[in-house]
């Protein structure tokens, strides 16, 4: 076992990633940890009490350690440019999916600080963070809590920026990652950088553990992932179809659609945020419309709506179905059978 996972508290280099918006949920989690990986636990888009909520779910399903997730950056509640154009392009889309007028909502302060309350209140063994850095203030009283702490790279600059807060593990997360991206510390452009090129080049300059993130789906890749220096391997898209996930059947159909390793794009429609999803009809209406998005998370806020109608009519076309390039390798199978499948293939490759 090595430094990271004793850290953890786990037996295995597998760490589930925090799938907000419904796939990521305390049943998830909880059979991760059951099988002797790190569950987790998405709470951005959650209030205090609703993460409080999901913690103790998680608890009741199991007593081995888990992560809850929060956004540590990147939000802005106002909007940067007049919103009415985008008001114009959602009016058709709310009509057909039978939906009132689209209108601007409004958005409230960072939740940031009342979240992370929370969580030094509920004290989970483990805290991972993307999207910036949490304050020295509160970096030192997660530590006095006695929580590991993860906070994600997307570049060596911000895996600097982490490892002198003093976090307890770096995810590179690599352009091949699904959903969004961590970038906190310079351009989109020099962010996508491939996860095993930026595992060399973040365990060259740290001497915090890394774990890789990014396109990542058998124990080969996972193999080649501790071979180019990580510690341990985060997935998400690999876990979308367990049963235990709360990934709609409209999303869950559009995965097993997904072939080969150019399904999917990096897209702002859906959240005012880069991040990588299928292809789908609103992504393609958005294409040449980049100026008219709003910042996350407005955004995010306007279009779910739109999101929510979609996935409770099956249509894929509206949904935000983030997925990285590996999506189409994904296995419909319970968590712990793919993780064990993960292991054994992972002993196959070592």
């Amino acid at each position: 076992m090595n430094d990271l996972l004793h850290r953890l508290g786990i037996q295995l280099p597998i760490i589930q990633a925090p799938m907000g918006g419904g796939p990521g949920n305390p049943q998830l989690a909880a059979a991760v940890s059951n099988a002797g990986g790190l569950g987790s636990l998405a709470g951005a888009y959650l209030t205090p009490d609703q993460i409080r909520d999901e913690v103790r779910r998680t608890r009741q399903l199991t007593t081995r350690p888990f992560n809850v997730n929060l956004f540590a950056g990147g939000y802005q509640s106002r909007p940067d440019r007049d919103p009415a154009p985008m008001l114009e392009v959602l009016s058709p889309i709310h009509d057909l999916l039978h939906l009132s007028p689209p209108s601007l909502p409004r958005v409230p302060p960072d939740p940031f600080d009342e979240q992370i309350a929370a969580v030094l209140e509920l004290r989970p063994d483990v805290f991972s963070f993307t999207f910036g850095v949490p304050s020295p203030d509160v970096m030192r009283r997660l530590r006095h809590a006695g929580m590991a702490i993860i906070g994600t790279a997307t570049t060596v600059e911000e895996a600097v920026i982490l490892a002198e807060a003093g976090v307890d593990g770096i995810v590179a997360q690599g352009a091949e990652a699904g959903a969004h991206r961590g970038t906190f510390a310079g351009s989109f452009e020099a962010a996508m950088i491939p996860t095993m090129e930026l595992v060399r080049q973040i365990a060259a300059r740290t001497s915090a553990p890394v774990i890789a993130s990014g396109g990542i789906m058998t124990g080969a890749e996972i193999a080649a992932a501790l071979r180019a220096g990580a510690a341990a391997v985060q997935l998400g898209t690999a876990f979308l179809l367990c049963p235990e996930a709360g990934t709609s059947e409209a999303y869950k159909k559009a995965i097993l659609n997904a072939f080969g390793d150019n399904t999917t794009t990096i897209t702002r429609a859906f959240s005012g945020r880069a991040a990588r999803g299928l292809r789908n009809r609103f992504i393609e209406i958005m294409s040449d419309r980049e100026e008219l998005i709003l910042p996350f998370p407005i955004q995010n806020s306007l279009t779910r709506t739109m999101r929510s109608a979609a996935a409770s009519q099956g249509n894929p076309d509206y949904l935000s179905l983030w997925a990285g390039t590996g999506v189409g390798r994904a296995r419909a199978t319970p968590a712990a059978e793919l993780i064990a499948t993960l292991m054994e293939e992972l002993r196959m490759d070592t």
